[in-house]
């Protein structure tokens, strides 16, 4: 029952607030067909990306983890006409399908899709420093995404995690899951770090039950 209704939620507000065009449309529709897991971030959840990327006035964001590119068309239309995204991901079926969605949605002058291990990757990146960065990959992963997104961004960056509450596991502190201990070690790094603020918020809706992480850089 709660799962309906969050869905139900979500559908109201997604039909009163949330533009989906045929590129987002097609983009979400493209990557269930090729058999991508059913990841991506919800249509309401791009809306915010896509807001918060707007108001921090973002010309470089850098995302880690593309799947089939629905988020990166969210955040890559917040950029003015000379901006970039550059968005990393490491299964070469999903880059196949981001590429084709990306170009489908007209944003392929805007967006550097590059193919590999992401922690290979981030160290050649001369694209900095990155006004947001949205981490939205493997997630035992994270603790390492967190140090490489501080070091790429300057003061007033957005760092956005996602997919931190894990349906509330993120309290079991001896969780045997790697996910939940890399979103664990993710926060607590965050908690410790001299330059960052930031919060967390638990979500319901279309996609179950989780949360994100907003970190301001503040120095």
């Amino acid at each position: 029952m709660a799962q309906e209704t969050w869905t139900a939620v979500d559908e109201y507000f997604d039909g009163l607030l949330v533009e989906e065009d045929e590129a987002l449309l097609r983009a979400a529709a493209d990557s269930e067909a090729a058999g991508l897991p059913p990841h991506q971030v919800a249509p309401n959840q791009g809306k915010l990306l896509h807001l918060l990327a707007r108001v921090r006035g973002a010309r470089r964001i850098l995302e880690i983890g593309t799947l089939g590119g629905y988020s990166t068309i969210w955040l890559a239309r917040a950029l003015p006409a000379d901006g970039r995204l550059v968005t990393l991901e490491v299964d070469e079926h999903c880059a196949e399908v981001a590429a084709a969605n990306i170009a489908r949605a007209g944003l392929d002058h805007l967006v550097d899709l590059r193919r590999g291990r992401a922690l290979d990757l981030l160290p050649g990146l001369t694209d900095g420093p990155f006004d947001l960065v949205f981490i939205d990959a493997d997630k035992p992963s994270n603790p390492a995404y967190l140090e490489w997104a501080i070091k790429l961004t300057r003061p007033g960056s957005l760092i956005i995690g996602d997919n931190v509450v894990r349906e509330g596991a993120v309290v079991d502190a001896g969780s045997s899951d790697p996910r939940v201990q890399g979103v664990r070690r993710f926060t607590e790094l965050i908690a410790e770090h001299p330059r960052l603020t930031a919060t967390a918020l638990q979500t319901v809706g279309s996609k179950g039950y989780d949360g994100l992480v907003l970190a301001l850089v503040t120095a």
